[in-house]
């Protein structure tokens, strides 16, 4: 069983768990971007592999931590086929459709286009070749799961509109690098799904309809701040870690 100190998250029983759920919620392609949530074991430890898009890129997005992933080619069959050839492109990793344990929610980037996450194991990446593009790729990095999920590790950005307590989005800290925007989301909601009884979301979207308490005693808060969220939520206030999204 893989998983060391991360609670055998990477092992059969696991896999099953997990892929049982994702089949079961019976999400389609209709997306039209989509990025690989490259899972992961590091000397026996479940982790998750992120990137850092390379500074050289053109756009908000340079210098971003991210997961493989991109727009939906006319080509591409679906939203897995995307997200296995965007991980080819930027990776150099021909990852078969076997490693793909299902879809996640998809979400949207801050132009408020569907990104459908798709899960996948690598297995042991000391048994997996990566050739990063530099001109996509400044830096690839893993973070332990288990470290994802220590309290002292998550942090909250809450944002207000006019006035008024609007939404809060996750922040990851401590690791390499700080994990923040579309792809903090996207990071919440696959721990949620490997740790259900470790790992509770506590934050709202913005594009969720649905009532929500705000979370307290674990954000890390500063003044108030004002800052554009994305384009479909101007004019939204935040406190807490800088917050930017990815796509």
């Amino acid at each position: 069983m893989l998983g060391g100190g991360g609670g055998g998250y990477l092992s059969g029983g696991s896999e099953r768990r997990c892929r049982a759920r994702l089949a079961a919620a019976g999400r389609g392609g209709a997306a039209a971007a989509a990025v690989l949530v490259p899972l992961c074991a590091v000397r026996g430890r479940p982790a998750l592999l992120f990137t850092l898009r390379s500074s050289a890129l053109r756009g908000p997005h340079s210098g971003d931590v991210s997961f493989p992933g991109g727009k939906r080619d006319p080509a591409d069959g679906d939203a897995v086929a995307t997200a296995l050839r965007e991980t080819r492109e930027e990776l150099g990793l021909g990852l078969g459709a076997q490693r793909v344990w299902g879809l996640l929610p998809a979400v949207p980037d801050r132009q408020g286009m569907m990104v459908a996450p798709v899960l996948a194991n690598l297995g042991p990446l000391e048994d997996v070749t990566l050739t990063p593009n530099p001109q996509e790729v400044e830096e690839v990095f893993t973070v332990p799961l288990a470290h994802l999920l220590q309290a002292q590790n998550q942090g909250y950005t809450h944002f207000r509109s006019k006035g008024r307590y609007s939404h809060t989005l996750p922040v990851f800290l401590n690791g390499p690098h700080r994990v923040w925007g579309l792809t903090a989301v996207i990071t919440e909601l696959t721990l949620e799904l490997l740790a259900p009884d470790l790992y509770r979301r506590k934050t709202r979207q913005p594009w969720e309809q649905r009532t929500f308490q705000k979370p307290l005693g674990r954000e890390n808060s500063t003044e108030p701040q004002s800052r554009d969220f994305w384009s479909r939520h101007p004019g939204g206030n935040y406190v807490g870690p800088e917050l930017a999204c990815t796509s």
